[in-house]
């Protein structure tokens, strides 16, 4: 971390099919080894499955599936006396938006299906209507936020 100042935050270019910036962010946390070409294959098919299943808008589906994973609270680690406290504070957007696109690929990745391209679209679709993996993951963070909530004077 630089003691200078603050690193400033690069936009990203729209992706080249829906034209959506958070879709290409989301593509470039999927990439491996810079295959930014494997990553789009990846995303583009699982969002043509998503249309053939539900017969909606690819792009609002995966809009409200981040919109369901995304935290509103999380805990932090404060050190008070010699005692380390969990305190909840809340998340700033752009940390929410990356935790739940980092939540959601995780949770893809660890399913059962064969490949990347059904385990995104069955994760897609399971997030889109409030369960999952990922979504799992966001009420775990809440609950534990809620269980710590005495602490919350120690925010600073």
């Amino acid at each position: 971390m630089s003691r200078r100042r603050r690193a400033e935050k690069r936009e990203v270019l729209p992706d080249a099919k829906y034209g959506d910036r958070v879709l290409t962010k989301f593509m470039n946390c999927l990439m491996f080894d810079g295959k930014k070409a494997a990553a789009e294959q990846i995303v583009y098919g699982a969002f043509e499955r998503i249309e053939g299943r539900v017969k909606a808008d690819p792009v609002a589906v995966f809009h409200e599936a981040l919109n369901n994973v995304r935290p509103h609270l999380e805990v932090r680690s404060r050190r008070v006396g010699g005692a380390t406290y969990q305190v909840p504070v809340e998340v700033r957007s752009d940390r929410a938006q990356a935790l739940a696109i980092r939540w959601l690929i995780g949770a893809a990745r660890a399913r059962s299906e064969n490949t990347m391209t059904e385990r995104l679209s069955a994760e897609l679709l399971d997030a889109a209507n409030q369960r999952g993996t990922a979504v799992k993951k966001r009420e775990d963070t809440h609950r534990m936020a809620e269980a710590n909530k005495a602490f919350s004077h120690y925010r600073w």
